[in-house]
């Protein structure tokens, strides 16, 4: 059998996009996790402390937060006296009625000696009208100063406004590194897919798709840990990609910008109207964490008047009373309550008469503002109770061993257990000028919504454009 030597040879196959791409994606997952690792560890382990905290907090603060039960009840004005009374030079807030006959009774005040969003709090006993303790509790929450302590710890590290911008760059890195770890995980598959058709493929790829879902526990120590690395990750990958989305909301940039587009689009928690008939007061109210400081001389007996006006229209569970922040504005009663199935009605009442004012019920609510409440009540571990908590705890210490794992990889992957592989650069010079174009451009974009992503990802492509460029002149110098 004659071979034609005239037919010109095939040319090789050109690499597809996500070939190209790779090993941009590598150097990405590399550098991202090299650097924002220690940001992402100290997330995931305050996470961890923070998850503990709503079931120690009724157990450490059982005194101020129980009382036993009894049939006997006090007029809720006389509970807010008692609880005024403990709190000279504050200005009452709201006001939460105990929600069975074995909790008490929450007084809320603004005390000017206290940091923002934090308030003095009275326990009272709605059976006897007893002070049952004063604390200092933060933010909408109402978190008992060891729940505030840590929740800080894992907001900012106690280092004020400055220290918030770590959980930023952490919860803005999260999803790149997870989605990256994901593509290399796909690649991974199409190589092994690859492999069963050619003999020769590397034999360390993986002969059976379950290695990719299951962690190794044959082989090196290296290719253990590669597999527990890649593993958890992938099963991790859905819950820390909620984790970062959510976690976005409360950053001081990229909230920014969250904040303004749900108002660009009226996806705001909607809250009812609160001016009274005949008033010159605002036609609405200023949402519950940011509320002004409401007047000193409310008349505590409006709080039974809400009360019984709430109750009357099927408000139930552990509601939040708060006097309107201006004279001639309507009382406000709210369900507070943020486990499955949440209710988050509202209506605004008429302090002296009773009168429904507005009713905001929680069914009403656009789509995009009830996802917003179930997505932070479900990061907080409230939404489905201990089951919720269970689930960021176990998502907290696995994304501490993946950070551990990762390091560890790379500490080993040098001679003398020293740093050592890092991946090859040149990768933007081998990209085809539209798919370059295309990387810049994603990368603006993300920028200008995630401001300290798109920062430290334009920091990334001037560093690899830098090192590329040295890299060129090097073999240049080496070739004359």
């Amino acid at each position: 059998m004659s071979v034609d030597r005239s037919a010109p040879p095939q040319a090789p196959a050109r690499p597809g996009t996500a070939a190209l791409l790779r090993p941009l994606v590598l150097r990405v997952h590399f550098w991202g996790g090299v650097l924002v690792g220690p940001f992402l560890l100290l997330a995931a382990l305050t996470g961890f402390a923070y998850t503990l905290m709503p079931s120690l907090e009724p157990v450490v603060y059982r005194d101020e937060l129980t009382v036993p039960a009894s049939d006997a009840q006090v007029p809720l004005a006389d509970q807010v006296r008692a609880g005024l009374d403990a709190m000279p030079g504050t200005e009452l807030r709201a006001v939460r009625p105990g929600p069975t006959p074995t909790d008490t009774t929450q007084v809320i005040a603004d005390d000017p000696t206290l940091p923002d969003s934090s308030y003095r709090t009275a326990f009272v006993d709605p059976h006897t009208g007893a002070l049952d303790g004063v604390l200092v509790t933060y933010g909408s929450g109402q978190a008992m100063p060891l729940r505030a302590w840590v929740d800080q710890l894992h907001r900012n590290l106690h280092l004020g406004e400055a220290g918030r911008l770590y959980t930023e760059l952490a919860a803005s890195w999260l999803w790149v590194l997870v989605l990256a770890g994901l593509t290399l995980w796909v690649g991974l598959i199409r190589r092994r897919r690859r492999a069963r058709r050619s003999s020769s493929a590397p034999l360390r790829l993986p002969e059976r798709a379950s290695e990719l879902l299951v962690p190794r526990t044959r082989g090196g120590r290296r290719a253990r840990l590669l597999s527990w690395h890649a593993v958890v990750g992938l099963w991790a990958a859905a819950g820390l990609l909620f984790l970062s989305a959510t976690g976005l909301t409360w950053s001081t940039y990229a909230g920014e910008n969250i904040g303004a587009l749900r108002a660009q689009l009226s996806w705001q928690t909607p809250e009812p109207a609160t001016a009274l008939p005949g008033t010159g007061a605002h036609a609405g109210h200023p949402d519950h964490g940011t509320m002004a400081m409401p007047p000193a001389d409310v008349a505590p007996a409006s709080f039974d008047v809400a009360a019984r006006t709430a109750a009357d229209l099927g408000l139930d569970g552990l509601l939040e009373i708060t006097p309107g922040d201006e004279p001639g504005a309507a009382t406000t009663v709210a369900q507070v309550d943020r486990t499955w199935p949440e209710e988050h009605d509202a209506i605004a009442v008429d302090p002296d008469s009773g009168a429904v004012v507005d009713v905001v019920r929680f069914a009403d609510w656009p789509l995009a503002a009830k996802l917003a409440t179930y997505g932070i009540d479900a990061h907080m571990g409230y939404l489905f109770g201990v089951a919720n908590q269970v689930v960021l705890a176990v998502l907290a210490l696995g994304l501490a061993c993946v950070v551990v794992w990762g390091y560890v990889l790379w500490w080993r992957r040098g001679p003398g257990r020293r740093p050592g592989h890092v991946p090859a650069d040149g990768v933007l010079r081998s990209l085809p000028r539209g798919l370059l174009a295309a990387v810049v451009v994603v990368t603006i974009a993300v920028g200008v919504a995630v401001p300290l992503l798109g920062a430290s990802l334009l920091a990334f492509l001037l560093l690899e454009t830098l090192l590329d460029r040295r890299r060129v002149q090097d073999e240049a110098r080496q070739n004359a």
